[in-house]
């Protein structure tokens, strides 16, 4: 397999595994709605915690904490990009049964804009994680290939 794939999809596997992390922290303590939702502040906070926590596991040094954080707010861009501006999805998909047929045409054209949403943010988080993995020393990407095998992910606690 070419190095350059090998990254890529070693990477796009890490930020599935961040984002996981990310949306499984989000759904815990008095933010149980959401990243999405969340005050400004309150995300920040949120964010440091996380790279503080993955930070103290892979032992990073200040640079590689920054490129974190960087992969952090980029993953926070993709999904309220993909989230949009909605309040209540859960309505939105509801409104598509509303009525005596399924609503093809509302339908298509939701999964039409997160597909945009996907596509458009999608280089800057691959570069993100990219940029992040590739300031890693070798036992620190070994490190997050182990965390990535062991079914716990990021943010297990213990």
């Amino acid at each position: 397999m070419k190095l350059w794939l090998k990254r890529t999809l070693v990477g796009l596997f890490g930020a599935s595994v961040l984002f996981g992390g990310l949306a499984a922290c989000s759904a815990r303590g008095p933010h149980a709605h959401g990243w999405h939702q969340m005050s400004e502040e309150d995300a920040a906070a949120m964010k440091a915690r996380m790279v503080d926590k993955v930070a103290g596991r892979l032992d990073l040094d200040a640079a590689q904490k920054a490129k974190l954080g960087v992969l952090a707010d980029k993953l926070r861009e993709q999904r309220n990009a993909l989230v949009g501006s909605t309040t209540d999805p859960r309505a939105e998909v509801r409104s598509l049964v509303a009525g005596p047929t399924f609503d093809r045409a509302k339908a298509t054209a939701m999964v039409d804009a997160k597909t945009a949403a996907v596509q458009a943010k999608s280089p800057e988080v691959i570069a993100a994680v990219a940029d992040f993995y590739d300031s890693l020393k070798p036992e620190q990407q070994a490190k997050v290939r182990e965390f990535m095998t062991a079914r716990r992910g990021w943010m297990h606690r213990g």
